[in-house]
């Protein structure tokens, strides 16, 4: 689908929307508030395929039952430095916050937490939970997965076996550094994207099942409408992962930490669950704990810099640290808008009037 010219919505016109939508479909005003703080977030950070583009999805599944409104994380083990809590199918924004304020205070009392959560709904953009525990001056590790999806091969196979497998890093540094991606070539929301007229993916991101390289949402999605939800499990496909063989390793152990460890399953086999949910294990390291917080971070800050100084490949070009163009973006389109593609607004206005949700001109 050629890429359309898109729309550009305000951010506070954008997160008022998402939030009475979540509110007509059963959730309080705070919740509802929490998803739409979180899904307007990704945007303003431009990983769009973790923002509003899912909120007709995030609808169909609390509506569906997948996902439950209103639920706590519960601890199930504590050892003080670790826990292990259980998100109950409630909505990732509200249980991953939970699971990460719980990792910080633990790690403030004892210098480092590990933090094991399962059965959270879809948490969103992982570096949210990076940029948590830096506001508390911490460095966080997560690695996380989805257990139920199955969307993305391993290298040297063209069968679906890991899901996307999001992995990020945060280090409070000045400014702060973030690391944050999906294990997969692409995310599965950047073919969401994709196929909503928005950015093209490379011709490479998805593998037909014969093995010939794809950059065509078809192969993850099958046959859909110009405008309305899309299905992974009608596509014959896959993503690949990243790359090669180094990205699909690293899937293979968000996997096995994030679902297998903490008990709330892996990507597969599916069988009859029906519902995704996403497995995270954090790791929070408090630096003043050790006694090195000062050296630390003039140490970590002049490499930054440093490495920052190298010359770019590109005349006029930069090189830039990990959650700077998130950083840069997120204030260009706070002062500019949101841009959308029409398809994604026209989604997210057909279900918010769906829901009798007033839609602002």
């Amino acid at each position: 689908m050629a890429s359309q010219t898109p729309v550009l919505i305000g951010a506070d016109t954008l997160e008022t929307l998402v939030a009475n939508i979540f509110v007509a479909n059963g959730c309080d005003g705070a919740e509802a508030g929490r998803i739409a703080h979180h899904l307007l977030g990704a945007n303003l950070a431009g990983h769009d395929s973790h923002g509003v583009v899912r909120v007709p999805r995030y609808v169909e599944w609390q509506q569906q039952g997948f996902v439950v409104a209103g639920q706590q994380a519960e601890v199930v083990t504590d050892g003080g430095a670790f826990a292990l809590l259980d998100g109950h199918w409630g909505f990732g924004q509200t249980v991953a916050p939970q699971a990460t304020a719980l990792g910080i205070e633990r790690a403030k009392q004892h210098g480092t937490a590990v933090i094991a959560l399962r059965n959270a709904g879809h948490v969103g953009r992982i570096g949210a939970y990076s940029e948590q525990a830096i506001a508390a001056g911490l460095i966080s590790i997560h690695f996380v997965n989805v257990a139920g999806s199955v969307l993305v091969a391993p290298f040297g196979g063209t069968e679906r076996r890991f899901s996307t497998a999001p992995f990020s890093v945060g280090v409070p540094t000045d400014p702060p550094v973030v690391l944050d991606f999906a294990t997969s070539r692409v995310a599965e929301g950047k073919v969401l994207v994709a196929s909503n007229g928005g950015k093209a993916l490379p011709p490479d991101a998805l593998i037909e099942p014969d093995g010939r390289l794809s950059g065509d949402p078809h192969t993850l999605y099958g046959e859909y409408p110009p405008v309305g939800p899309r299905n992974p499990s009608n596509g014959l496909g896959a993503i690949r992962a990243f790359g090669e063989h180094k990205g699909s390793g690293l899937a293979f152990m968000c996997e096995l930490l994030a679902g297998a460890f903490t008990g709330g399953g892996t990507s597969g086999p599916v069988g009859e669950r029906g519902r995704i949910a996403n497995g995270m294990l954090s790791i929070y390291i408090s630096p003043s704990h050790f006694g090195t917080e000062a050296e630390f971070k003039k140490t970590a800050e002049d490499y930054v810099a440093w490495v920052k100084s190298c010359r770019p490949d590109t005349p006029g070009g930069e090189v830039l640290a990990p959650g700077e163009p998130e950083a840069r973006l997120r204030a260009e389109r706070l002062a500019k808008g949101v841009p959308l593609q029409p398809d994604t607004w026209e989604s997210i206005t057909r279900c918010a009037r769906s829901l009798g949700v007033t839609v602002p001109n």
